[in-house]
């Protein structure tokens, strides 16, 4: 029983406290509460301004996803097929070296060379295409990698005397650099 009187004194004191409070509590005059509305919409002005901050923020966040993930697809479509090109320039280069081997009157040159046709016009419909490299061309490390210097009086210096193993572009990009060799002064 001591429990229920002593909550229902709390209580009723609580409820004085309150009654208080409101008693307490002066109407505002009209001056007073056209400030404290001015104070409170320029509050809100403010975080109506941050938030539209926020929300351009993050529609130019957006745009340049979209952006980027456009370009990215493009890439892929681009250059995506980059890996078994690749795995395919050995076969290419390799029929190739058939073919300078081979006597001329060998009638299985001629399938070779079928062949190796068909797989190079297979390979400029997917964008490669081999970089040029005749000798004398000057020595372009972007495109030609070195694999040996000779000394030569034919040749200007820092030209290709040989290609060992020719380049390949894939659309814009270099694909594999050719394998050269370089003329130096003798």
């Amino acid at each position: 029983m001591d429990k229920k009187k002593h909550d229902a004194h709390q209580h009723d004191k609580k409820a004085e406290a309150a009654q208080d409070h409101v008693e307490l509590a002066q109407p505002l005059s009209d001056a007073d509460r056209i400030k404290e509305l001015e104070e409170a919409l320029a509050a809100k002005g403010l975080e109506s301004a941050a938030n539209w901050d926020k929300y351009l923020r993050e529609r130019a966040d957006l745009e340049n996803y979209r952006k980027r993930v456009q370009k990215e697809k493009e890439e892929i479509l681009k250059y995506g097929n980059e890996q078994i090109i690749l795995e395919l320039l050995p076969s290419v280069d390799n029929l190739e070296r058939a073919i300078d081997h081979a006597s001329a009157d060998d009638p299985i040159i001629e399938g070779v060379k079928l062949t190796l046709t068909m797989l190079i016009s297979t390979l400029k419909k997917f964008g490669v295409t081999p970089v040029e490299t005749p000798a004398g061309t000057p020595f372009d490390p972007a495109f030609h990698q070195a694999m040996t210097q000779v000394p030569s009086e034919e040749q200007e210096p820092n030209t290709i005397v040989n290609v060992f193993q020719k380049g390949y572009m894939l659309n814009d990009r270099l694909l594999r650099p050719a394998m050269v060799t370089v003329a130096v002064k003798p």
